[in-house]
């Protein structure tokens, strides 16, 4: 194990040695060995060994000595392809919004002077709305910590019923997905692996315990056990491009007033689509199924019976 990590350290110390150098340029031994915390004798061995992968380093002698990579070095086409350049940057650019976290933005520097030929990636993905939670932020703060230091935490977690419950668990991962962070953990207790929202998580702590099996080899995979429902209605034309907007559904036929059928596919017990079709008022008619439209009726007479008590007030 203690052989495992002391590769692992010297593999990642190349690799920042690398960047350091595409990014600073000529460099002397007794500056890297500065920087990295590590002994002259020991830079000299990592640039033999980048040498030997192929890395072109450069050494001059003198007073103004020191290590340099070509100018013309770019990470091998035939490994990484501008496709492929395209897709990671992306895929951080894409992160670093839904996550504002340095290491990401010092990922995304670290790799840019990889491809210092290659031009802006062709598209860009904007989660922003992830990163506008300031408590979510803190929870993801804190549960990434738990997650690196393989802690086990505890919180206090409404579910969909709005039952309050103390849980403790092993946080696995965090995943942004249905426009809301979720949490990956191991109930210990069920054996089991679970999700949770995070913005249903309250009071987060840290604990001294930690893993009690290895999360790292298992393959966790989480089955959906939300219950879906298909929903149908009867349009205006005025919210057609509302309907695929808020609804993610089709238009499955088409009136020659402008009036359309719609039909989509949503959870249950999700309230953000339910939200939607009562913003629509009457632009909208349910054609399907009967539990939606009475759901929606009942909801007309709660609203109604509030607002008539004591006269409005």
């Amino acid at each position: 194990m203690l052989w495992r990590e002391e590769k692992t350290v010297k593999i990642d110390r190349l690799i920042a040695i690398m960047n350091y150098l595409l990014r600073h340029g000529k460099t002397s031994a007794q500056k890297l060995s500065g920087e990295f915390e590590v002994s002259v004798r020991t830079i000299v061995r990592d640039m033999e060994t980048l040498g030997q992968a192929g890395i072109p380093i450069q050494s001059t002698c003198g007073a103004d000595g020191g290590y340099s990579i070509m100018d013309t070095y770019v990470v091998d086409r035939k490994m990484v392809s501008r496709e492929d350049y395209d897709h990671i940057i992306t895929a951080l650019y894409a992160l670093l919004s839904a996550y504002a976290d340095k290491d990401v933005e010092q990922t995304v520097d670290k790799l840019m002077p990889l491809y210092a030929h290659a031009d802006a990636p062709s598209v860009l993905v904007d989660f922003s709305v992830a990163n506008e939670d300031r408590e979510v932020n803190a929870a993801i703060r804190i549960l990434e910590s738990a997650i690196r230091q393989q802690r086990a935490v505890a919180f206090r977690y409404t579910n969909n019923e709005n039952a309050v419950k103390q849980m403790e668990v092993e946080p696995v991962r965090l995943e942004f997905k249905w426009y809301n962070w979720y949490l990956v953990a191991f109930h210990p207790g069920h054996q089991d692996y679970c999700m949770f929202k995070l913005v249903r998580m309250e009071e987060i702590a840290v604990l001294d315990r930690g893993y009690s099996v290895d999360h790292g080899e298992r393959d966790i995979v989480l089955q959906d056990n939300r219950t879906g429902i298909t929903v149908t209605l009867r349009g205006n034309a005025v919210i057609r491009s509302k309907c695929r907007e808020y609804l993610n559904g089709e238009v499955t036929r088409e009136y020659q007033n402008g009036d359309f059928e719609f039909r989509f596919c949503a959870p249950e017990r999700e309230v953000y689509w339910y939200g939607v079709l009562l913003s629509f008022g009457n632009n909208v008619t349910v054609l399907e199924p009967q539990s939606v439209i009475d759901r929606i009726l009942a909801t007309c007479d709660e609203v109604r019976e509030h607002y008539e008590k004591d006269g409005g007030k």
